[in-house]
C-alpha cells in the first residue's frame, strides 16, 4: 500500500530539511572542540593557556634571542593567554654539565624570562633541566644542595617536582616524567608519585574537568617517527621517549571520567592521540630542531589551549616566525684549501 503525503506535509518536511541543513552548516555547529564534543551554544571559555615546551635556551645559536622572540609573540597576541605553561627542557643542557655551565644556563633563562614575560608562568621539569645525574660528565657527587631536580625547582619556583592546583573551574596536575636511571633516565613515575597521583585524582570534585601536564608523553604517535630509524628493523619505542608505565596510567585514568586531556612536549613534534575518553597532545617545541631550524614537520612554535566550562577544549599550534641561522656550507668532497699567494718583496 502506497502512502501519499499531502502538499502541506510535503511543505513541512521540506522546510524542516532546509532548517536542519542550515543549522548543520553554521559556524556554531561546525565548531567542535579538540575533545570531540560539539560546542554548546552557552559554553564559555574560562582559560586560555600558551603551552611553551622545549625552549632549550643556551648561549649558542642565538637561543636566548629565540626565546625572547617567542615570549614577545605570546605577549603581543591580540587574544592574550591568561597563563603560560612551560613544559620542560627550559635549558640545554643541565643533565650532563658541570656546575658553572649549568649556572650560566639558568641565569640566561631567568634573565630572559624576566625581561620578556609579563604573564604568569606554571612549569614542569624536563630531562635537560635535571642537573648532574650524568656524573661522569657533570662531575657532580650527588651530595650538592642543587643536585638533580633541586636546581630546577629553585629556578622555576616550584616546591615539588609534581603538584596540582585548581583554576577557572579546571583541575591541573603537573607530573615529573623524569626517572633517573644510572647516568640516564627513564620516562615513568616512581611508586610514590603514582600513589600521589591516584589520590589526587580521587579527591577531584566530581564533574571538574582535569588536565595533566607532563614533559614526556604518556601516549604518542609521533614517538614512532622520532630521530633516525632503521626501516629494516621492527619499530621500537625508546624508554626515554614515552612513558614506560603508560598501561598503568591508562588503567588509572579509566576510573576518572573528568580527566579530559594530557599535554606534553619532549619529542619536538606535534601529534594527538584519543584513547578511552582522554586526549593526549604533544605540542611541538619552541626551539624546533634544537635551534637549527624546523624539526621534521614541526616549526619553531607553541600551542594555544582554550579551555571551556563544559570540559571541552581547543588546541592551535602557532609558529612564531623564528628563522635559524643557516648551517655553514659544506665543502665539496676532495676540495683542497686554496694555496696562499707567494710573498712579494716591496
Amino acid at each position: 500500500m502506497t502512502h501519499q503525503i499531502s502538499r502541506r506535509e510535503a511543505l513541512r518536511i521540506t522546510t524542516l530539511a532546509a532548517a536542519a541543513a542550515a543549522l548543520s552548516s553554521s559556524p556554531l555547529a561546525r565548531a567542535a572542540s579538540s575533545g570531540g564534543l560539539l560546542a554548546r551554544t552557552e559554553r564559555k571559555r574560562v582559560l586560555r593557556i600558551a603551552h611553551l615546551t622545549d625552549i632549550h635556551v643556551q648561549p649558542e645559536l642565538h637561543a636566548d634571542k629565540g626565546m625572547a622572540a617567542c615570549l614577545r609573540h605570546v605577549r603581543d597576541l591580540t587574544d592574550k593567554p591568561d597563563v603560560i605553561f612551560t613544559g620542560g627542557d627550559h635549558v640545554f643542557d643541565s643533565f650532563a654539565q658541570k656546575e658553572p655551565r649549568a649556572r650560566a644556563l639558568w641565569d640566561l633563562w631567568t634573565r630572559t624570562l624576566k625581561d620578556e614575560c609579563g604573564i604568569p608562568v606554571e612549569s614542569c621539569i624536563g630531562n635537560h633541566d635535571v642537573w648532574g645525574v650524568a656524573k661522569s660528565k657533570s662531575q657532580a657527587t650527588g651530595a650538592e644542595p642543587l643536585y638533580a631536580k633541586a636546581w630546577a625547582m629553585d629556578q622555576l619556583k616550584i616546591a615539588s617536582p609534581y603538584r596540582s592546583f585548581d583554576r577557572a573551574g579546571w583541575h591541573f596536575i603537573f607530573l615529573d616524567s623524569v626517572f633517573p636511571n644510572a647516568e640516564s633516565y627513564l620516562a615513568k613515575l616512581d611508586d610514590q608519585q603514582f600513589e600521589w597521583l591516584a589520590g589526587d585524582l580521587a579527591a577531584v570534585k566530581p564533574g571538574t574537568p582535569t588536565m595533566i601536564v607532563s614533559h614526556i608523553p604518556i601516549f604518542s604517535v609521533a614517538v614512532l617517527d622520532f630521530g633516525k630509524r632503521d626501516e629494516t628493523k621492527p619499530t621500537q619505542v625508546d624508554q626515554s621517549l614515552m612513558h614506560t608505565d603508560a598501561t598503568r596510567l591508562h588503567n588509572l585514568f579509566l576510573k576518572h571520567a573528568a580527566l579530559k586531556v594530557c599535554v606534553s612536549g619532549h619529542l619536538h613534534l606535534i601529534d594527538r592521540v584519543d584513547f578511552d575518553g582522554v586526549t593526549y597532545l604533544c605540542n611541538g617545541a619552541v626551539c624546533g630542531n634544537w635551534w637549527k631550524g624546523r624539526h621534521k614537520q614541526c616549526d619553531e612554535g607553541y600551542a594555544l589551549l582554550n579551555l571551556y566550562d563544559d570540559g571541552s577544549f581547543e588546541r592551535e599550534y602557532v609558529a612564531y616566525g623564528w628563522k635559524a641561522d643557516p648551517p655553514p656550507a659544506k665543502k665539496p668532497a676532495g676540495d683542497k684549501p686554496a694555496e696562499k699567494p707567494a710573498a712579494t718583496k716591496s
